[in-house]
């Protein structure tokens, strides 16, 4: 087994070998801006779909809906590019809005990106699932299986470390990155030379009947779904090279800005291309097919499309584990996700991610397009709050420069809020889930909350009740039979010397009972023998009954109770199998007594 896990996750790494597992910004760059740079292939498409309910003569407007997505983006870079100076801890919307906003909002935003995260590994794998049994037609009933293998190839390229995973993520993303900028370049070129085969749409400022506020503003939310994980850098700021801050705002920066020329390039190729969504058919895919043909140049494009939106998985797998490490830190979540594995990431965060992307996959049977709504507001809520907390700290401690900062932030929040609410105005029938399982979410860290607090004033020894003095102890050794585990066990139980041994025999027939009593007393006569008849061959109940009994006696003398079980170890891991587990019974079940001392004595078969 540990050939096995060294095999498929690489040697241990030393504590100190720590700072070599820190990105640079071009890994950094592909693995966290994964997410973000892929929703280019679905978000310009998402403004089309609501404009075209109108008619194909409002496609104009996608321009300067495009813009405002634009500038939404701009506030964002701007505003998380300040959180991540402010607090280079990492953490992101979570800590400023908790440190600036309250606790409730704090975990509000944990909240809604953890659940965010565990929805980019599924909508990001079963998207490129998609993209690959589209191509491949008799793989689509394999939809699920393939989706779950992507996830497990992810998550153990995750476990083997932050920078092996980078180095081998990176070249996808960049190959997708160069294959878009060829495809808008070369686009753009034919649409200025007259080289564009398809019908340009209508004249830009063209009036258009039907055209309303709201509609504009649904199709500017929808648009805005292209702007999920621009929080992922802010969030994994530990995960980069020394000085971290600074590297992390500049690969911000540099997100910001392909993400930008992207997203305008394939805006701008649409509307000059004459593109109308179709449901058979992405814009990329048209747009590729219209600028190169069927060509090597258009399924490079497909195929770098497919394995980016695959590999937007990765932006969660960088940024669950790090948010996980801040909420358990502050006592929200389990302790377990502040541990670092043996190649020093965080495997409890990954694991568990990958394990609940999976149960997602096969809920929703690999098509989960219909979450996309959900997983976009998820986005948007801790965008809406992190901008507002950053609104308060600027007014509340007012450093240098601060109005400008104030102003960005003011913005952002405002354009974020909007988004959010006409989201849940539009597409209430989907995102209406958020309602439910937030406030769920944000009580059950209260209950962690609640227990770790609780478990701290107990074990705190100014708050501890007193120890009432142990004046003796008494042991209580079930056996089954007169055997070198048994012997084993009582020559320790006398080595330390107790006040009294009490062996406890439990028979299931009458017969039985005489004839151990006799070989026992032959044997060990020095040891008090109880025998507890069971015709209803149970084991754990008389045998609790007893040590009831005793340790009220006990209890009295201010003795304390011990229970020593003997357990012989097979030698090989298979053998276990083959034996009655009774011992592990025993001890699970007195584990939960309360002042009861359980100790186990093993005894090691050698063959």
């Amino acid at each position: 087994m540990v050939t096995f896990k060294r095999l498929l996750l690489g040697r241990p790494l030393k504590s100190t070998e720590l700072g070599e597992q820190k990105l640079n910004k071009k890994k950094a760059l592909a693995i966290l801006s994964s997410d973000a740079l892929s929703s280019v292939a679905y978000g310009p498409e998402q403004i089309l779909l609501v404009l075209i309910t109108v008619g194909t003569a409002a496609f104009w407007y996608s321009l300067p809906i495009a813009a405002g997505v634009l500038i939404l983006l701009l506030a964002l870079i701007l505003s998380y590019r300040q959180i991540i100076f402010a607090y280079p801890q990492g953490g992101g919307a979570y800590v400023v809005s908790k440190t600036n906003l309250g606790t409730y909002a704090g975990l509000v935003s944990g909240g809604s990106l953890l659940v965010d995260y565990i929805l980019t590994v599924a909508v990001s794998v079963s998207a490129g699932t998609d993209a690959i049994t589209s191509a491949f037609p008799a793989l689509h009933e394999h939809t699920v299986a393939i989706s779950i293998a992507f996830v497990v190839f992810i998550t153990i390229l995750n476990l083997r470390g932050v920078t092996e995973s980078a180095s081998i993520l990176a070249y996808p993303v960049y190959l997708f990155v160069l294959a878009l900028f060829i495809m808008i370049g070369v686009g753009l070129y034919n649409a200025v030379t007259g080289g564009v085969h398809g019908t340009v749409h209508v004249p830009l400022s063209t009036p258009m009947a039907g055209i309303s506020l709201f509609l504009l503003l649904r199709a500017f939310a929808s648009g805005s779904s292209a702007l999920t994980g621009v929080e992922a850098i802010s969030n994994a700021i530990p995960n980069f090279k020394a000085p971290a801050p600074n590297n992390a705002s500049k690969t911000l920066i540099a997100m910001g800005i392909l993400l930008a020329i992207l997203f305008a390039g394939i805006v701008l190729l649409a509307y000059s291309y004459g593109i109308v969504p179709k449901a058979e058919e992405t814009v990329v895919s048209q747009i590729a097919e219209m600028t190169f043909g069927r060509s090597f140049m258009y399924y490079f494009i497909q195929g770098t499309t497919a394995l980016i939106l695959i590999l937007a998985a990765n932006t969660g797998y960088s940024a669950f584990p790090l948010l996980a490490v801040n909420l358990a830190k502050d006592k929200f979540i389990p302790r377990m996700f502040t541990v670092r594995g043996d190649r020093l990431g965080y495997s409890n965060g990954i694991i568990s991610l990958g394990i609940l992307s999976i149960l997602l996959i096969v809920a929703f049977k690999g098509q989960t397009e219909q979450l996309i709504p959900l997983y976009a507001v998820g986005v948007f809520i801790p965008f809406t709050l992190a901008q507002t907390g950053m609104m308060l700290k600027w007014l509340r401690e007012k450093p240098e420069g601060w109005l400008p900062k104030l102003v960005i932030n003011t913005i952002g929040a405002v354009i974020c809020l909007v988004v959010t609410l006409m989201f849940f105005v539009t597409k209430f029938a989907q995102v209406w889930p958020v309602l439910v399982f937030l406030p769920c979410i944000v009580l059950l860290f209260h209950r962690i909350k609640k227990h770790y607090v609780a478990v701290g004033d107990q074990l705190r020894l100014t708050t501890c009740e007193p120890n009432v003095p142990i004046e003796g102890n008494v042991i209580v050794l079930p056996v089954s039979g007169i055997t070198h585990v048994v012997e084993h066990s009582v020559d320790y139980a006398k080595s330390l010397k107790p006040d009294q041994i009490i062996a406890v025999y439990i028979p299931f027939e009458r017969d039985e009972e005489a004839a151990f009593e006799k070989k026992w007393n032959q044997w060990r006569p020095d040891v008090r023998l109880v025998t507890l008849h069971s015709p209803y061959r149970s084991i754990i109940h008389p045998l609790s009954k007893f040590i009831d009994t005793v340790q009220r006696k006990a209890n009295e003398a201010h003795y304390q109770v011990t229970v020593i079980i003997p357990q012989f170890i097979p030698k090989k891991g298979w053998h276990h199998l083959l034996h009655n587990q009774t011992s592990l019974m025993i001890r699970a079940y007195l584990l939960y007594r309360k002042d009861v001392i359980v100790t186990t004595v093993p005894y090691h078969l050698k063959k």
